[in-house]
């Protein structure tokens, strides 16, 4: 088994000061995305043991708080940012290549600002709300949803760039990187949630479905940043899956 992508994959999708020389050449980073869930895992692993401990140590919502720092300290932010550059990019009113050059540019506008507080906001009031009986299982399914979207995107999708860091294009297509993702979370989530968590991943799969979708008709595929965007809203389904199911008494 090759060990290179999978450090690849943690490198680029966490801080960790992985060494250069564990992730190997262009083509490891290329491969890196079947790794992804796995990455995803581990980071719903770590999220669940800093919660244990925040919750420990102080009330609920304020270890909700620093849970929601502590996610976005992971990645250093790298989906935020991308949530901010496809919501100004999208929002825009502009055409295609109007909306790949919002995308470069490093600046956060009122759009990018107005999602990423929505997005924080929303996923903190779902924290908040988490039954405590279910709190660990949708913590640990926030960051494997999240990270199971992005080989599937970048899968299904064209690179709508030229050239550019994400450019895990159609010639990397594979059943493996396709369905792996799927397989994944499907597991994941019944072993966590059981029968009632076949709701959970019907609305994941549609809403990355209408995501693709979106993403599609506004720019002809995918980019990093589009990738960031979905990665925190994908996330913050299983969330609100619980929340939702436990408030009508479904589980």
């Amino acid at each position: 088994m090759r060990t290179k992508p999978f450090f690849s994959a943690v490198r680029f999708l966490t801080i960790l000061p992985i060494p250069e020389s564990w992730c190997g050449d262009e083509s490891d980073f290329h491969q890196s995305p079947d790794w992804f869930p796995v990455v995803g895992l581990f980071i719903g692993l770590l999220m669940v043991l800093v919660d244990s401990v925040l919750c420990w140590m102080v009330p609920i919502p304020v270890a909700s708080v620093l849970l929601l720092v502590a996610m976005i300290a992971v990645s250093g932010a790298l989906h935020l940012d991308g949530l901010a550059d496809s919501a100004d990019a999208f929002f825009s009113s502009r055409g295609r290549e109007q909306m790949l050059e919002i995308m470069k540019d490093s600046c956060s506008g009122p759009m990018g600002v107005t999602a990423i507080v929505l997005v924080l906001l929303l996923k903190l009031m779902l924290l908040i709300a988490l039954p405590v009986e279910w709190r660990w299982q949708a913590i640990l399914l926030m960051p494997v949803a999240g990270r199971c979207a992005l080989p599937v995107i970048s899968s299904w999708l064209p690179y709508a760039r030229t050239e550019g860091t994400a450019a895990f294009t159609r010639n990397n297509f594979s059943w493996f990187r396709f369905g792996i993702p799927f397989g994944v979370f499907f597991i994941t989530v019944l072993l966590l949630l059981g029968g009632a968590g076949l709701f959970v991943i019907a609305f994941c799969a549609a809403t990355l479905w209408l995501l693709g979708r979106y993403s599609l008709r506004k720019i002809g595929g995918f980019t990093g940043d589009t990738l960031g965007a979905t990665c925190e809203l994908v996330e913050l389904l299983p969330l609100f899956g619980v929340v939702s199911l436990t408030h009508l008494g479904l589980m």
